[in-house]
């Protein structure tokens, strides 16, 4: 598991020990390239391969883009970009050499129609991480399957990060009408992984029943 924040990741790490499974924990800032590859280094030296990864940090600080935001753009390029980026590049040669691999990333509704007035630079590393996963996809070794996850309005700490409080104040009431519990996003992953090796699931969208964007 991986979080910028160590004592979040201890609790967790914890928590799934507690309950007789295994886990290992690693502090990862996933705009920073070494860091990937150090957490993807841990779990081959632990388990001698990588099964699966998934590209799922992301940050999300909405504002319309006349306020000029412009250190918040280029933290959404570092992050939802980049790091999916550096996520890709440790883990491929991992796979390629065993001939297996799963690689899911993360993407939002905001990938298939631009979030505006709020969120056109949010959409555009999203759009990014739908281009990159379907070029990873027709470029994938032999053996490793991709898919990327598409989720809309979902009740994590990703609505919390807009520094805009005009903005802020109502994507809360959006999120209040539309999210989704974050095991509907955890299910879909692990629908993907169960497929048998010869079956890819490439997309999955999935958003609440009356979220209309």
């Amino acid at each position: 598991m991986a979080d910028r924040s160590t004592d979040k990741l201890e609790r967790l790490a914890q928590e799934i020990r507690s309950s007789g499974a295994q886990a290992t924990s690693v502090t990862t800032d996933v705009s920073r390239r070494e860091q990937v590859e150090a957490l993807v280094s841990a779990a081959v030296k632990e388990h001698g391969r990588i099964d699966v990864l998934i590209n799922n940090a992301g940050i999300m600080p909405l504002a319309p883009l006349e306020k000029l935001m412009v250190e918040e753009w280029e933290r959404m390029i570092d992050v939802n970009i980049k790091g999916v980026l550096y996520g890709i590049a440790a883990a491929l040669p991992h796979m390629r050499k065993q001939k297996s691999g799963h690689i899911i990333n993360i993407a939002s509704v905001a990938a298939h129609k631009v979030f505006v007035p709020i969120g056109t630079v949010y959409s555009a590393t999203k759009f990014a991480v739908l281009a990159l996963s379907e070029g990873l996809r027709a470029e994938a070794p032999e053996g490793v399957r991709t898919t990327v996850i598409s989720p809309g309005a979902v009740d994590t700490g990703l609505k919390a990060g807009t520094s805009d409080k005009e903005t802020a104040a109502a994507l809360s009431a959006f999120y209040e009408a539309n999210q989704i519990p974050p095991e509907a996003v955890a299910h879909a992953i692990a629908y993907a992984i169960a497929q048998p090796a010869e079956v890819d699931v490439n997309e999955i969208v999935l958003r609440s029943t009356v979220q209309e964007f």
